[in-house]
């Protein structure tokens, strides 16, 4: 088998993947007219092979029933990472033993719903904590900038073999969306609970030591830990136990919403008010996305984490407190487009030696969102040009943010080194696309769980905690990878090296 790459007009790729056999699909928005990148498969002669031929995508995983395995491996946290390292390890005839703080997804559904109601935060089953992981309801987007991590095809074709759609194998940017994805977490644990493994939720690990003393046959089980980004407690549980930490960088500012139709053109060099030729444009490669990114006073300004079609959501996992994020459902229709707009903090940045200061900055920033938005998750916003400009907003846009939002000064109370480069970083994206910095924009407060401050420190080669034996420190939450694929490419490297691969 071979591949042929083609450069075509969005119609004419449209009419090719209705008929071949696609392997990689990207769109080039940079010229006037927009353009998408095929590669499609051939057979020895160069012809291009038919979409329905009898080829298997992939050659599908074979689970081994462990339900009797000599070997264990604990898991801490039902995220990708989690998840991901529990699959591996069934492929190697070894059990998981997952313990998982928040609820399986349909339960961990309906305490959302309560949250976007504004009537309540349930702290253990919440936007971040629940089967799945914090990206099971924040969009479900599927690509890495990471090239050096592994066999990251391997994780798009678990996702497809427990249902995403065969799109994941071959776009540039794979989406599944927030409506889709739990289902397939779904599939995902009936599958490890079907061939022998064990999943515990509202199960939170409050001490590695009394995990290994529980029962005697975990005294030498190795421990995956593969908790997310936002769980501050058990980084300080770690903390005092004694396991190696240290402060890493991470980013933090707020979340920047304009009219997706703005966006689309933009991005996609649409003319205004243009309406059967652009929508049908639209129908095909998607509403639009940005990747924006600027360096201000030493310091990357950049986008995170963007929604095209999607909603921001309340991200919170604590009382007193006012997180946002963003997510879409599969076909990215909303009116709004969303991302995150964050500032690069570096160890420095942060006064003090302590390995967790980062946290307790991350905790201070939310509480003064808190403080300046209106209990308990209606956030602080304000019109993007007034946020640069430094005034105040007399009203706001509509927003798809459904607890609510109310007018704030963020230009007054985000920390400087935050505000100041998130002002010229907005002036800067306006002068690569004229219009972006815009009143018809609302700026969120405030975005700070793009990554972890921390890192738990483990050896490069065998993954290991660096000074607590069988311990493997994996995924976000570990500070060693940025979203759910590079998280779930992490916990299968740490199930490999158990394994002895």
């Amino acid at each position: 088998m071979d591949t042929i790459q083609y450069i075509l007009s969005p119609r004419e790729a449209q009419e090719a993947e209705q008929k071949w056999r696609i392997v990689k699909r990207s769109v080039d928005a940079r010229q006037r007219e927009l353009r998408v990148h095929l590669t499609i498969l051939t057979d020895d002669k160069g012809h291009p092979i038919a979409k329905d031929a009898p080829i298997p995508l992939y050659e599908p995983p074979v689970f081994q029933d462990v339900h009797h395995a000599k070997r264990s491996v604990i898991i801490i946290g039902c995220g990708p990472a989690g998840l991901f390292a529990a699959l591996a390890l069934l492929e190697h005839g070894i059990k998981p033993i997952i313990y998982e703080r928040g609820k399986e997804v349909s339960e961990r559904k309906k305490d959302i719903a309560l949250l976007n109601r504004n009537e309540g935060l349930n702290p253990e089953s919440n936007y971040c904590y629940g089967e799945g992981g914090a990206g099971t309801f924040s969009d479900g987007k599927l690509f890495s900038r990471s090239k050096k991590r592994g066999n990251m095809q391997r994780v798009m074709e678990l996702f497809h073999y427990f249902g995403a759609p065969d799109t994941v194998l071959y776009e540039a940017h794979a989406h599944i969306g927030s409506d889709k994805l739990p289902g397939i977490i779904k599939r995902m644990r009936e599958c490890i609970i079907e061939h022998g493994g064990e999943i515990h939720f509202g199960c939170r690990v409050d001490s590695l030591r009394e995990l290994k003393v529980e029962s005697l046959k975990f005294k030498d089980t190795p421990i995956i830990l593969a908790i997310g980004h936002s769980a501050h407690d058990t980084y300080r549980m770690l903390a005092q136990e004694g396991v190696a930490m240290e402060t890493k960088g991470f980013a933090m500012g707020v979340r920047a919403e304009h009219p997706q139709e703005l966006i689309n053109r933009l991005m996609y060099h649409l003319v205004e008010n243009r309406k059967s030729k652009d929508e049908s444009i639209i129908d095909f490669v998607g509403n639009a996305s940005y990747s924006m990114v600027t360096q201000v006073d030493g310091r990357g300004v950049y986008s995170f984490c963007m929604c095209p079609g999607g909603h921001i959501v309340p991200a919170g996992s604590s009382e007193g407190s006012c997180v946002v994020n963003g997510m879409s459902a599969s076909h990215r229709n909303s009116p709004y487009a969303n991302s995150g707009m964050v500032v690069q903090i570096l160890p420095e940045d942060i006064p003090g030696e302590d390995p967790l200061r980062g946290l307790a900055f991350q905790e201070a920033l939310e509480r003064l969102a808190f403080e300046h938005g209106i209990e308990p998750n209606i956030a602080p916003a304000q019109r993007m040009r007034d946020f640069v400009e430094g005034r105040a907003s007399k009203d706001l846009p509509a927003c798809s943010y459904l607890p609510g939002i109310v007018p704030s000064r963020l230009d007054e109370w985000l920390p400087a080194h935050i505000g100041k480069r998130l002002q010229q970083g907005f002036r800067d994206f306006d002068r690569k696309y004229p219009g972006f910095l815009t009143n018809d924009a609302v700026i969120v407060g405030v975005e700070s769980r793009s990554s972890s401050p921390v890192r738990i420190i483990r050896d490069p080669e065998t993954l290991q905690s660096i000074n607590t034996p069988n311990l493997y420190p994996c995924g976000e939450g570990a500070g060693y990878a940025g979203g759910i694929t590079s998280s779930a490419l992490d916990g299968i490297n740490a199930a490999l090296w158990i394994a002895g691969e």
